[in-house]
């Protein structure tokens, strides 16, 4: 049987394998689809067009279309504390921006609304004409900022939790002896030993990406979608850019390890690499080869976290 990869999620798919029934969870996106302008799309022509292609795949085709590995119900259930902080985060920077962009309506700036007195500090503000702040405004604001408050709190807690998983490790027990719950934990703490890689990141890294099983760098780095996408035609040689084809949040959490990696381990053969091929560039060079570095960052803490090779040259504490 033949499954979209959607908003329904994996439970049917467990619904069905628990039954006895075989079931294959594609990538809608990697069906071949008519490339004219306007196509008709209805639910029997998608139905058809899956049908075919599981047909060509059983025959031996494996190009029609891509797998999606499903994560068990105790990884996705994991994985959803990484998700839901960030989440969080996004909130707690929408609640920050809304206070500040009401008060700059007023002409006040350099308010902080995370700070613990940021109540007292509202009744002492005077607008940029020298008023004070209007009562509903006040309120207004007093309401935002008791939200905040209740994200920031939540965010707290959860980081708390993340930071525990993080600091156990349970390499002393046998691989057979653990189940997944604990090889992903076990990734967790290891990776969080090397310096510049702290606890959000290494669960960023396990939770979305290490849990899947990729045979070799290339289908790491092409699942990551920090690949580059070669086009050519006859004479014409091009490169189109890094693919694009994994989830956006995290190719931006990888940009942002690789930049705080130049800082926290200068002397990496990781960090050398870049400085010898940035040496003296300017800021758009050094823009397209940190997603150089990302990927080759990403190949090897995959293989740290999965065999245990370090990164050379790398700080480990």
């Amino acid at each position: 049987m033949l499954q979209e990869a959607g908003y329904e999620g994996f439970w049917l798919h467990r619904r069905l394998t628990a039954a006895g029934l075989r079931v294959l969870v594609i990538d809608p996106s990697s069906l071949l689809v008519n490339r004219r302008a306007k196509r008709a799309k209805t639910d029997r022509i998608d139905a058809k067009a899956m049908i075919r292609a599981l047909m060509a795949y059983n025959r031996g085709e494996d190009q029609v279309l891509s797998a999606v590995q499903v994560p068990s119900a105790a990884q996705e259930d994991h994985r959803r504390l990484v998700r839901e902080r960030q989440c969080l985060v996004y909130d707690c920077t929408a609640h920050t921006n809304r206070i500040r962009g009401l008060l700059l309506t007023q002409g006040i700036v350099g308010f902080d609304p995370r700070a613990g007195d940021a109540d007292q500090r509202l009744d002492e503000l005077v607008t940029g004409d020298g008023r004070p702040l209007g009562p509903r405004l006040r309120d207004e604001i007093r309401r935002e900022i008791a939200r905040l408050r209740i994200v920031i709190d939540q965010l707290k807690a959860i980081s708390a939790e993340r930071d525990a998983i993080a600091r156990v490790r349970k390499v002393d027990a046998a691989p057979a002896e653990r189940d997944v719950a604990d090889a992903d934990a076990t990734m967790i703490a290891a990776l969080a030993r090397i310096k510049g890689v702290g606890p959000n990141d290494s669960s960023v890294l396990v939770r979305e990406a290490f849990w899947r099983k990729f045979n070799n760098r290339r289908e790491l780095a092409a699942w990551s979608g920090l690949a580059p996408t070669p086009w050519a035609s006859g004479a014409v040689t091009r490169d189109q850019g890094i693919a694009k084809t994994g989830p956006a949040i995290f190719r931006s959490h990888m940009l942002q390890i690789a930049w705080r990696w130049l800082q926290h381990q200068p002397q990496s053969r990781l960090s050398q690499w870049f400085i010898e091929r940035t040496n003296g560039a300017n800021g758009r060079l050094r823009r397209i080869m940190i997603v150089a570095l990302a990927r080759k960052l990403l190949v090897a803490l995959w293989r740290y976290a999965t065999t245990g090779l370090v990164p050379t040259g790398a700080i480990v504490t």
